[in-house]
């Protein structure tokens, strides 16, 4: 398309990134991705082009360098941006709180002083449905406010919320959206794209998914004595390229003047054990685990009411848990090592 749209995704050489530059590129936009790879991969990068016959810009860079975004926003005529990068870790950010908050926060602001330099004022904000807090009912409703989070990573995405929320008061010429995650897994249905996190995984899918390939020996599952039907945390697990396929109806809705939220999930809670039985029942694969201390910071259950997406953005989660499994254990399979040697 000659006259497609540039949208600059910052993060977008990882896991969410990648799919989203995928669906991007397939919805007509030109893409420029600026990653410091530190948890994405620029094998991820040359599959998304494989598999949709494009190009990518790719800058290898961090969102807290200045200098690289004016030289970004200076060679580029860009629309809008989507923000992923960050760090991401619930448990680790327990123990680093001061790293998260200068990178996801600072990072954030550093981004938005260059956008507004180039007076591009269109930003797609990868949040989280931490932001809701501890004390918040479910199921988690936009209309609830930002709660007390349990931890440094759901506390720095609560703060950009709030910055992003404040800068659209001061000047009504920026849109924001942001899309408040749950738990995303899966992976295309190629193959060639999926979940590929550097040391041990802190997510729940792609440990299953190495242990099930033999890279290792059992599952720790964190916490067996929780509230809930069989003691394991539940969470709203949804397909990877239904939330990927989120961000393209958010940039369409850009167009909006201001700050709005979104949750994008299935609405239906999923236990650990569940997700491990539905995984063996899928691929054939057993998974040995053994029931662990409770890890700092996590919740034993929350899910989304995602009404509010699919009547204003048109969106709705369309892949099942069947699907997920079967994707992920596609990716893991043929890819035992993940885009290593890439």
């Amino acid at each position: 398309m000659a006259d497609a749209k540039t949208i600059l995704i910052t993060g977008g050489a990882g896991y969410i990134g990648s799919h989203t530059v995928l669906c991007c590129l397939q919805a007509g936009y030109d893409v420029v991705v600026i990653d410091n790879l530190s948890n994405g991969h620029r094998g991820a990068i040359e599959r998304v082009e494989e598999l949709t016959n494009s190009t990518v810009t790719f800058v290898h860079g961090d969102v807290q360098d200045e200098g690289i975004l004016d030289r970004i926003f200076s060679s580029h005529v860009i629309d809008s941006v989507i923000h992923f990068a960050g760090l991401k870790a619930v448990g680790e950010s327990v123990q680093k709180p001061t790293e998260y908050y200068t990178v996801n926060v600072g990072g954030t602001l550093t981004l938005l002083a260059a956008m507004e330099r180039a007076e591009v004022r269109n930003i797609v904000f990868s949040s989280s449905a931490t932001v809701y807090g501890i004390e918040a009912p479910t199921p988690y409703r936009e209309s609830l406010p930002r709660g007390t989070t349990s931890n440094p990573y759901g506390a720095s995405k609560a703060m950009i919320e709030r910055i992003l929320e404040d800068l659209c008061v001061s000047n009504p010429e920026w849109s924001a959206v942001n899309l408040r995650y749950f738990n995303p897994i899966g992976a295309h249905e190629s193959g060639r794209l999926g979940e590929d996190p550097q040391g041990i995984p802190n997510n729940l899918m792609p440990f299953i998914a190495q242990v099930a390939v033999g890279r290792r020996p059992k599952l720790s599952i964190f916490g067996g004595d929780y509230p809930t039907a069989d003691g394991t945390c539940r969470r709203d697990y949804l397909h990877v390229m239904d939330l990927a396929e989120g961000h393209v109806q958010a940039l369409g809705y850009l167009n909006k003047k201001g700050c709005h939220a979104f949750n994008l999930g299935t609405g239906t809670p999923i236990s650990v054990l569940e997700m491990v039985r539905a995984f063996e029942r899928v691929t054939g694969v057993a998974i040995p685990y053994q029931i662990v201390d409770r890890r700092a910071g996590d919740l034993p259950e929350f899910w989304a009411d995602a009404e509010l997406a699919g009547r204003v953005l048109g969106w709705s989660a369309k892949r099942d848990l069947d699907a997920m499994m079967a994707d992920t254990w596609r990716w893991q399979s043929a890819n035992p090592e993940g885009f290593v040697g890439q």
